[in-house]
């Protein structure tokens, strides 16, 4: 009987979404019996970053990190993880391209601190107290993780062999991902793990699968501008989609539930900046230019889930 696949899974600076995606997955997987968990922190289990370390360089198959780089103690588990790990996997937006706390690249660290201590109704902080790294409270000295000036994707800080997008991945993915990994071991032609399709390309809404001709976006609209039309294209109808350019390995979800695709999949091969390349897909649709002062929030529309890993990674000033 050949030997036990192992595989390990590591939160870094994420919600957890992309954990509870494999977690629903975890019947199917253990179905498999060719595996063996051999890490799963901290969701799963309380193991602490001493037993990632004791675990032998090189030992585990298959590491998936989700969740992106912020703080220095994420820093050191992305980098124990790439020693322990013979490919590892950058799970998850967040993990591939700095994801929704990338936002916070729009933002100083003094501003965010700032903001939290000192500048919300419900903080009292007469004596300006911010986090340190280093403090002594009678005899013990308590020490915090450095909080960076930017939010970093894996790739960032070590050397990735592959990325899988989603916000989190679709758990019938993951399982497929695996199960793949199995039987004929993890060589995709291009790092990104996918299925080679756009969002458009799987959804119903699509009018070039139906034969007919792409109309021009003629008003911008938000979700709460009324219920779109179930079976039209939601970006003809003026709600900002952008599955033209985003992998549609999710099976285009959130356009059949009426919600424009916000790029969570990560970018389609041979786009480098999501965000630049969705600001010339979707200007290029609309029927006039008065429209683009419509966008609302266009920067962090575009930048959702991709600004850390964009060609200028945070606000240029």
């Amino acid at each position: 009987m050949r030997e036990k696949l192992k595989i390990a899974f590591f939160l870094g600076g994420g919600c957890g979404g992309c954990d509870m995606a494999a977690m629903d997955a975890v019947q199917a997987i253990l179905d498999l019996q060719r595996l063996e968990i051999a890490f799963w922190s901290p969701i799963v289990t309380d193991n602490k970053y001493e037993d990632l370390d004791a675990i032998p360089d090189g030992a585990i198959d298959v590491g998936f990190y989700s969740g992106m780089i912020r703080l220095s103690d994420q820093e050191l588990a992305a980098k124990t993880m790439r020693r322990k790990c013979r490919t590892l996997i950058a799970y998850g937006t967040c993990a591939a391209l700095g994801g929704v706390p990338g936002l916070g690249n729009f933002h100083t660290r003094k501003e965010i601190l700032h903001t939290v201590y000192f500048d919300t109704c419900s903080t009292e902080n007469p004596a300006g107290i911010t986090p340190q790294t280093e403090c002594l409270e009678g005899e013990c000295e308590l020490t915090l993780p450095e909080f960076y000036g930017e939010v970093r994707p894996l790739k960032a800080v070590v050397e990735v062999d592959h990325f899988l997008g989603g916000c989190p991945p679709h758990h019938s993915f993951v399982v497929q991902i695996i199960y793949n990994i199995l039987e004929k071991g993890l060589e995709p032609p291009d790092p990104w793990i996918t299925e080679g399709k756009t969002v458009c390309e799987a959804c119903a809404r699509n009018p070039v699968a139906k034969g007919e001709q792409r109309k021009p976006v003629g008003a911008v609209k938000r979700l709460t501008d009324g219920v779109p039309d179930g079976d039209r294209c939601l970006l003809e109808q003026g709600y900002l989609c952008l599955g033209s350019l985003t992998q549609g390995s999710c099976g285009a979800l959130c356009p059949r539930v009426n919600v424009p695709c916000a790029g969570c999949g990560g970018p389609i091969p041979g786009v480098k900046d999501f965000g630049l390349r969705a600001v010339s897909a979707v200007a290029s649709l609309l029927e006039n230019e008065e429209l683009v002062a419509q966008i609302p929030g266009p920067a962090k529309l575009f930048y959702r889930y991709t600004l850390p890993a964009s060609l200028f990674g945070k606000k240029v000033k």
